[in-house]
């Protein structure tokens, strides 16, 4: 097997250092993978800039600790950590930046196809329509996918292998959820008359 040419480059053990400046490197470089990263970034990749022995979930925990009252933190959604603004100030960078609301803005329909899509995947465009008793527009089908909330799973092994709909990672970072075991519970959604409790 051929090493990457950085991962050759790179000191993780730094055996060198002290264990309080070791452990101290190790924090910055997490921070840094996280800085230039725009999606999460799971603990299997965190784990290659460290040394063996270290543990990321203490590294990140620290740096965490870190950043407490400052304008961003260390956040642990779709399976990985990343860096982002906390919502407080949302509004400044709004404003600084000149930019529109990048909320998703989606309609009360989308949201909750959006919810029978993330409760049943992976499912059909008929799947939908059993649920909902109408069919779903292409459209709607549409805004979600170029939102990249839903993304196309495998081919249902009906007639026709028609296509198959599941959440994605831009999903689980939209609604802050570290998996979809973290989707709220079923029943609580039916009360609230966003899935259908026959489905």
């Amino acid at each position: 097997m051929v090493k990457d040419h950085a991962e050759t480059d790179l000191d993780r053990e730094l055996d060198d250092l002290p264990t309080e400046l070791r452990w101290r490197e190790w924090r910055r470089r997490i921070e840094a993978v996280l800085f230039a990263s725009a999606s999460p970034v799971p603990r299997e990749d965190l784990a290659r800039v460290v040394g063996q022995g270290a543990s990321v979930d203490l590294l990140v925990e620290d740096l965490a600790a870190d950043l407490e009252g400052r304008s961003f933190e260390v956040a642990q959604v779709a399976g990985g950590w990343m860096l982002r603004t906390r919502p407080a100030y949302a509004a400044a960078i709004r404003t600084a930046a000149d930019v529109g609301d990048q909320d998703l803005d989606l309609r009360e329909y989308d949201v909750a196809v959006l919810a029978a899509i993330a409760y049943h995947q992976p499912i059909t465009r008929d799947g939908l329509k059993d649920i909902f008793g109408k069919e779903i527009s292409r459209d709607l089908i549409g805004r979600l996918h170029a939102r990249g909330l839903i993304g196309t799973g495998p081919r249902s092994p009906r007639r026709g292998a028609p296509y198959t709909y599941v959440t994605t990672e831009q999903f689980l970072v939209a609604f802050d959820l570290e998996s979809l075991q973290d989707l709220p519970d079923r029943e609580q959604m039916e009360d609230a008359g966003v899935i259908n409790s026959q489905a």
